[in-house]
């Protein structure tokens, strides 16, 4: 099991960019499978983008395909999400998962992540 702590939400105007990290603490988590969901208010969690857990593949919502990036920094033990084009409807919590279980494939289910950070609120606004 890991800690999952987000950073980098905030408020940005439509077309701006933010960058989210996720940083782990105790446990191997280069070797996790990971994914970042969001949640805007009155809608249920939804999955954003995700990355296998050996890198080799990644997957994204079709909403933000062509506009969000996912990438890790194992030395770091982070997960990134670059954002940009952003538009008010990713306005959202945005959750960092991980789990230990090696699919063989990009986990788009929230069922399949045991681990999850706290969340970190982006507001998207002019």
């Amino acid at each position: 099991q890991v800690h999952l702590e987000e950073s980098g939400g905030g408020l940005v105007q439509p077309g701006g960019s933010l960058r989210l990290s996720c940083t782990a603490s105790g446990g191997f988590f280069e070797n996790y499978a990971k994914a970042w969901f969001r949640q805007a208010p009155g809608k249920d969690r939804e999955f954003v983008a995700g990355i296998k857990y050996n890198g080799q593949s990644t997957d994204y919502a079709d909403s933000v395909k062509g506009r969000f990036t996912i990438s890790r920094d194992n030395a770091k033990n982070t997960v990134y999400l670059q954002m940009n084009s952003l538009e008010p409807l990713d306005t959202a919590v945005y959750f960092c998962a991980a789990d230990a279980a090696t699919y063989s494939f990009v986990a788009t289910s929230a069922r399949l992540y045991r681990n999850w950070g706290s969340g970190t609120q982006v507001t998207v606004s002019s």
